[in-house]
């Protein structure tokens, strides 16, 4: 049994907010019922989208596993693809490669799975994992920047949409000048943010 971890607070320094989070995350007795809910949440959230490509992310730390309700999306229709992100070393940008359950994986730089020698394509969705989000789209990550230099580069801009646990729900997070805000956010409690009728 873990201990409880102290009550989170406006905090400067994101690099401990991140850790506090990531291990708050990682205790979660009910983890794997949380994961249930956002399963359904998510599949239900697609039912009535039009997109045909989706960007996820192999989860790691913890994460919210998107990959079984995307694998259901993609059955329902042979044009729908998931993409997995390949991050290029030199832009520090992500490219989003096929991916299908079975497909050949091989680690990136930090350790991360992604397909090998897969298509690329560009999503009309994205997935974005929230270590932990705020009001109005705010998304805390890991400090990387990634998604935010990719969304920065991508024309037309893909549907942002974060997936996390409601444990990660900080109202005084705020945006800094760098972050792009999400489309939508979907926790195991259902819809948490939309900018979109």
């Amino acid at each position: 049994m873990s201990l409880p971890l102290p009550p989170l607070e406006p905090s400067h320094d994101k690099k401990t907010l991140r850790r506090q989070l990531q291990a708050e995350r990682q205790s979660l007795i009910d983890r794997h019922q949380r994961s249930m809910h956002l399963q359904e949440v998510l599949r239900v959230w697609l039912v009535g989208r039009q997109e045909k490509t989706i960007g996820a992310y192999w989860p790691i730390k913890g994460e919210f596993d998107a990959l079984p309700a995307l694998y259901r999306w993609s059955e329902a229709d042979a044009e729908r693809r998931i993409g997995l992100p390949v991050m290029n070393k030199q832009t520090k940008h992500l490219a989003f490669h096929v991916w299908y359950p079975g497909c050949e994986m091989e680690e990136d730089a930090y350790g991360i799975p992604k397909p090998k020698d897969t298509p690329v394509f560009e999503p009309a969705l994205l997935l974005v994992p929230c270590v932990g989000y705020g009001p109005r789209g705010v998304r805390l990550g890991y400090g990387g920047g990634f998604y935010d230099r990719t969304l920065a580069s991508l024309q037309p801009r893909p549907v942002t949409v974060g997936l996390a646990y409601s444990q990660g729900y900080l109202p005084w997070l705020k945006a800094e000048p760098h972050d792009v805000p999400l489309d939508v956010i979907l926790s195991d409690e259902g819809l948490a943010w939309s900018a979109q009728p």
